[in-house]
C-alpha cells in the first residue's frame, strides 16, 4: 500500500527565472496533425461540450470533443458547423463503427473512445477495430489510472490516452465502487512508468483551477481536459434556470441517473450526480483568466513551455495547514 497524492497536497517550488515577459512563453502543444496554442480540452459531456463549445475553443486554441449522448446524425452535424480542429467521442458497443465514419467524414480530427473504464477488453477490442477500419484516424482514449493501462492502451493502438478516475466534480466512482487514483498521483505515475511514449497524457479530472493545470503539466501532461471550471457558460448545451440565488445551468456527470435516463432510458450505474451551478457567461473569460494563470505559473518556475516545465519542476507535499494558507485565507480570520 501507498500513499496517493492529489493536487491539493502538492506545490510547484519557485525557481530563479530569466523570463523578462511572459509574452515570450508558449504554453501550446500538439495533438494528432494539429498544434494547440492553449493545452486544454473540453469534456465531452452534454451539458459541456457541443458545437457551439467547440467553436469557441477552437477559436482560443484549444480543442472540442463533441459528446456521444445523441444521434449520430446530430453529432455528425455538431462537427460539420465548428472550424477544422474538432473532436467527437463514441463508445465501445453497438454501432460505434459506424458512428466514428461519420464523424471523421464530417471532418473530425480526433476520435474519442470515451468510457468510464478505460482498461477493458470492450476497449481493447474497440480500439483494434478502429485502428483496421480508421488507420490513420488519431484515437483517443479512456479514462485510466494506472502505470500498466497506460502502457496496454499504447500497445493497443492509441493516440492519446486519458488519465484519471475518480477526480471528477460531479463523480461518484469512488464512493460508489471504492475504486480510484488521485489524478495527480495517475498522472506522475503514468508518466514515470513511460517517459519515452509518444502518446499523448490527457489529465481529465480533479482540475478546479489554473494552478492545478499548471501541476498537471508539470507532473507530464500534455493536455487537461476540463469539465466543471467550463460549465455553466453560455457556450454550454441547455437553458438558464432563474432562481432567487441568481442564474443557473444544469452540470451532470454521464454516469449520472438522469444523464443515463435521458440518452438511453434507464441507468445501469450510478457513478455521478446532476447539479445546477451559478450561471458564469461567456466562456472566452474562462479561458482568457486560464491562460494567463498557466502562463504566469510558467513564468515561477522559468520554463518557457511545457517541456522546459517537466525537467526544471521541483514538486513539495504540503501540510493541511499549508493547503489552508495557500487559499484566499483572510475570509477565514474574519469570519473567526
Amino acid at each position: 500500500m501507498f500513499t496517493a497524492l492529489c493536487f491539493d497536497d502538492v506545490l510547484l517550488a519557485p525557481q530563479y527565472s530569466e523570463i523578462e515577459s511572459r509574452a515570450i512563453i508558449d504554453i501550446g502543444n500538439d495533438l494528432g496533425n494539429h498544434h494547440y496554442t492553449l493545452p486544454i480540452i473540453s469534456a465531452p459531456m452534454d451539458t459541456v461540450t457541443e458545437d457551439c463549445m467547440a467553436a469557441e475553443m477552437n477559436y482560443h486554441g484549444g480543442l472540442g470533443i463533441i459528446h456521444r449522448y445523441n444521434s449520430i446524425e446530430d453529432q455528425a452535424r455538431f462537427v460539420r458547423s465548428c472550424t477544422p480542429r474538432v473532436g467527437g467521442a463514441i463508445g465501445v458497443t453497438a454501432n460505434y463503427i459506424e458512428r466514428a465514419g461519420a464523424l471523421l467524414e464530417a471532418g473530425a480530427s480526433i476520435i474519442c473512445v470515451d468510457v468510464a473504464h478505460g482498461h477493458h477488453v470492450l476497449v481493447k477490442r474497440a480500439i483494434e477495430k478502429l485502428r483496421h477500419a480508421f488507420p490513420k484516424a488519431h484515437l483517443m482514449a479512456g479514462n485510466i489510472a494506472t502505470p500498466q493501462a497506460f502502457k496496454d492502451l499504447e500497445s493497443w493502438g492509441v493516440d492519446s490516452v486519458k488519465v484519471g478516475i475518480g477526480g471528477g466534480s460531479i463523480c461518484s466512482t469512488r464512493l460508489q465502487t471504492g475504486h480510484g487514483i488521485p489524478t495527480f498521483q495517475s498522472i506522475m505515475d503514468c508518466k514515470m512508468s513511460s517517459p519515452q511514449s509518444k502518446v499523448k497524457l490527457i489529465a481529465d479530472g480533479g482540475i478546479k483551477n489554473s494552478g492545478d493545470i499548471v501541476k498537471a503539466l508539470a507532473a507530464g501532461a500534455d493536455f487537461v481536459m476540463l469539465g466543471s471550471v467550463l460549465a455553466g457558460t453560455d457556450e454550454t448545451p441547455g437553458e438558464q434556470f432563474h432562481t432567487e440565488d441568481g442564474p443557473t445551468k444544469i452540470y451532470r456527470g454521464m454516469a449520472s441517473k438522469e444523464a443515463q435516463r435521458n440518452w438511453k432510458g434507464d441507468y445501469s450505474s450510478n457513478e455521478g450526480i446532476s447539479t445546477t451551478i451559478p450561471y458564469k457567461g461567456p466562456v472566452y473569460k474562462i479561458l482568457k483568466d486560464l491562460e494567463k494563470g498557466i502562463t504566469s505559473g510558467f513564468s515561477y518556475s522559468g520554463a518557457k513551455n511545457i517541456k522546459e516545465l517537466q525537467l526544471k519542476t521541483k514538486f513539495i507535499q504540503q501540510t493541511n495547514a499549508s493547503c489552508r494558507e495557500s487559499g484566499t485565507h483572510i475570509l477565514e480570520v474574519k469570519n473567526g
